[in-house]
């Protein structure tokens, strides 16, 4: 199935100059939602170590995250935005492409020594995945992995990720 035919691109959203990849139509497709879910799933189900939890970032991130914790009888960690999660947390700000932003997470949302893979819908610029990797590392959990829908190349977000493997389904290059 080609789940890059299914992503809208909506120019100058959020701002002036930026072309956003909308993943709405590739969700709303049910087979395309059931292929994503199959694909995580083979690629995930055959490593050599046990996912313990699955740590993704509000808000696309949650449907991906939660999907693929559930296939891995996983924990789900989310990352919220500052001032939405209700206990102790700690927190680390970020930057994408547009903007200045942060993350939250429970004190107790990963334990010494878990394993887990970090869930996201985009790699952009690796603002967003580098925040989530500080955050579980800092819980000292186990970053084991990257997972994203789909990665923009041209913005090189690989390179402030360097130390990790990484696996896209969907790739773009300049210009697409």
């Amino acid at each position: 199935m080609d789940l890059k035919s299914l992503v809208r691109d909506v120019p100058d959203f959020p701002k002036k100059g930026i072309l956003f990849k909308d993943i709405s139509p590739l969700l709303t497709n049910g087979d395309a939602f059931h292929e994503i879910s199959d694909q995580m799933t083979k690629h995930y189900v055959k490593k050599s170590y046990h996912i313990d939890k699955v740590v993704s970032a509000e808000s696309r991130g949650f449907i991906f995250g939660a999907l693929l914790a559930n296939t891995l009888h996983a924990g789900f960690v989310p990352l919220r935005k500052p001032g939405k999660l209700p206990w102790k947390t700690i927190k680390q700000e970020f930057k994408t492409e547009y903007s200045t932003d942060g993350f939250e997470v429970h004190v107790d949302a990963i334990q010494k020594g878990d394993n887990c893979v970090i869930v996201d819908d985009i790699l952009a610029t690796g603002g967003t995945a580098a925040a989530a990797i500080k955050l579980v590392e800092q819980l000292d959990g186990n970053v084991k992995e990257l997972f994203f829908l789909a990665e923009l190349d041209f913005l090189n977000g690989r390179d402030q990720l360097k130390e990790y493997p990484i696996h896209s389904l969907i790739h773009y290059g300049a210009g697409e």
